[in-house]
């Protein structure tokens, strides 16, 4: 008998043997780090009563926490830091109960407070995309650029063309592109930027075997710094159909904002780590962080100067980096105490909203307290089976008096919060576990009476269009609508 034959014979009790270690070790993982015993339940289950493919599944879909290191950059590092006694200005008056949820925030996010910054609006790609092609035709240092979609079409292109551009003319030119959202069309622009000697990377490629335990994680975030002074965020990808002009065959309204003021240097410094991260090279310097001081490698002590811009406006903010590491379920947190702190109005804008039973908790506790709570949400959404899982839902907040308004086709993309009129949540994160659990996300927390009222018009806008649901009409769907509802409610984890 040669040794072939030794393998065949004894290769299947080497391999229930595998699969026997694999099935204790999943275990434990799950057993020890699920929060949820619910969660850990379910994939006990899994692992066990699905030979080989359990641990699989586990290890692919349930292990959803990565390490990696935060690069020192001068503004990065956790610590309690006073709040800034401007919040009981003149231009703050009547935010000083929100003076607690910025110590809240104080004590998770992991950058400190700024103010001086100026904030504006961008409805759509209309104003968005044109505003900031402008910005990376006139960058004279560095342009960084991160996004989740970064679609091979007409306005992908034309970004690309002036990414290559600033390339031709000297600017120190960073791309970084989640490897999921990077798959949306076909062929990817990548090659195109590649071919254009764009540096580029992809944000954790997935498609190799050894990667499996992060195929359930994406980089969602949206960011652009030109010379380090100027940046742009919000929920936008880049893709045609933000163009409403152009009347495309998939129209999105979104929502973007142009930043400048001391702000910029967070939103580069989080580039900056996912841009360490992906590729391992640290971005530092004037051209990226331009300032009068010079950067310091270790964690500064937080009453120490900061590296600075110049103020250029009145609103206080924050950059919260949100993700399956070290800043796993900040974004979260901050949603919780906004609520906790709400005294008049919570307004809510999200194209998916399948809050956890903490977030639907909050939700009815500050209704139940008198507070107004708007949830703004698309009546027809991209992702049906979403749609599904989100309508089953709506019952929960509204026997509790949070009301729920449906704004009119096209599919309406944009995030945002509004509490009290004074305090505004703007980024890349939705309402649902996959924002707030498995993806990468960049939001910024804004102070400031006059903003906060020009982003109520915003709002207002909307609702002026929306309709109202009520909780009868949520209650009367007829029971196959909601049985196919309360089943496509069961994967809203994964959604």
């Amino acid at each position: 008998m040669n040794w072939l034959d030794h393998i065949a014979r004894f290769w299947p009790h080497l391999a229930a043997g595998f699969d026997l270690l694999a099935a204790l070790l999943a275990s434990a993982h799950a057993l020890l780090h699920k929060r949820d015993s619910r969660a850990a339940t379910l994939w006990l289950g899994c692992i066990w009563l699905l030979p080989a493919l359990g641990p699989i599944f586990y290890l692919a879909f349930g292990v959803n926490r990565i390490r990696r290191r935060a690069v020192a950059l001068g503004v990065h590092g956790t610590f309690i830091r006073a709040v800034p006694d401007d919040l009981g200005e003149p231009q703050h008056e009547g935010a000083e109960h929100l003076k607690m949820l910025a110590r809240v925030v104080n004590s998770v996010a992991a950058h400190p407070l700024t103010a001086g910054n100026q904030i504006e609006p961008l409805v759509n790609g209309d104003e968005a995309f044109p505003t900031m092609l402008a910005a990376i035709d006139a960058a004279k240092k560095s342009i960084s650029l991160c996004t989740y979609i970064f679609d091979n079409d007409a306005s992908g292109k034309a970004f690309a063309a002036a990414l290559a551009r600033a390339v031709q003319r000297g600017v120190a030119v960073r791309v970084l592109v989640d490897s999921a959202g990077a798959r949306y069309s076909w062929p990817p622009i990548t090659r195109t930027l590649h071919r254009a000697k764009v540096p580029c990377a992809r944000f954790l490629p997935s498609l190799a075997p050894w990667r499996v335990a992060t195929i359930n994680l994406r980089n969602h975030r949206k960011s652009l710094v030109a010379d380090g002074e100027l940046a742009f965020t919000g929920g936008m990808n880049i893709r045609h159909g933000n163009l409403l002009a152009a009347k495309p065959a998939s129209p999105v309204q979104d929502l973007h904002f142009r930043l400048t003021g001391p702000l910029v240097a967070q939103l580069q410094e989080a580039f900056a780590n996912d841009w360490a991260f992906t590729t391992g090279e640290t971005l530092d310097g004037e051209i990226w962080f331009p300032s009068d001081e010079p950067r310091r490698t270790d964690a500064p002590d937080p009453k120490s100067p900061k590296p600075k811009l110049p103020a250029t406006g009145e609103v206080i903010a924050r950059v919260i980096t949100d993700g399956p590491d070290a800043d796993f379920e900040k974004a979260r947190l901050t949603l919780l105490a906004a609520l906790a702190e709400a005294q008049t109005s919570v307004k809510i804008l999200t194209p998916y909203f399948l809050p956890d039973n903490a977030l639907i908790t909050a939700l009815n506790l500050a209704a139940l307290r008198g507070v107004r709570v708007d949830i703004v949400l698309p009546a027809h959404n991209n992702l049906p089976f979403v749609h599904w899982a989100s309508r089953a839902m709506w019952w929960q907040v509204l026997e509790r008096g949070c009301r729920v308004w449906l704004t009119p086709p096209p599919f309406d993309h944009s995030k945002l919060m509004i509490v009290d009129g004074h305090w505004v949540l703007l980024g890349s994160a939705n309402w649902d576990a996959r924002s707030l659990r498995l993806n990468f996300e960049l939001n910024v927390e804004c102070y400031g009476r006059a903003f906060a009222q020009e982003m109520e018009k915003v709002m207002a806008k909307k609702l002026s269009a929306a309709r109202e649901v009520t909780l009868a009409e949520a209650d009367g769907r007829p029971l196959a609508v909601k049985l196919r509802d309360a089943a496509a409610r069961l994967f809203s984890p994964y959604l």
